[in-house]
């Protein structure tokens, strides 16, 4: 969920999401708990490591952390 706000705060990474995956702003906030919404937004940043790592810094976690959740959600 935490991966989820920082891109939905970011000006670019935001409608990027929501065209990558054909959701609109409504949907996406009354699913954004929904595993798949989940598997898909961490499968989002692993795809675009720069994004990546701007979000593993600002959640001050490890990257591996992020690619390890979204494996953990895609099972």
């Amino acid at each position: 969920m935490q991966a989820l706000a920082f891109i939905a705060a970011d000006a670019e990474l935001g409608p990027r999401l929501l065209d990558m995956t054909g959701l609109d702003s409504a949907t996406l906030r009354a699913r954004a708990g929904d595993r798949d919404v989940l598997s898909a937004t961490l499968g989002f940043l692993a795809a675009h490591e720069p994004s990546l790592l701007a979000c593993a810094r600002a959640l001050d976690v490890s990257p591996d952390v992020l690619i390890d959740a979204e494996r953990r959600l895609s099972l």
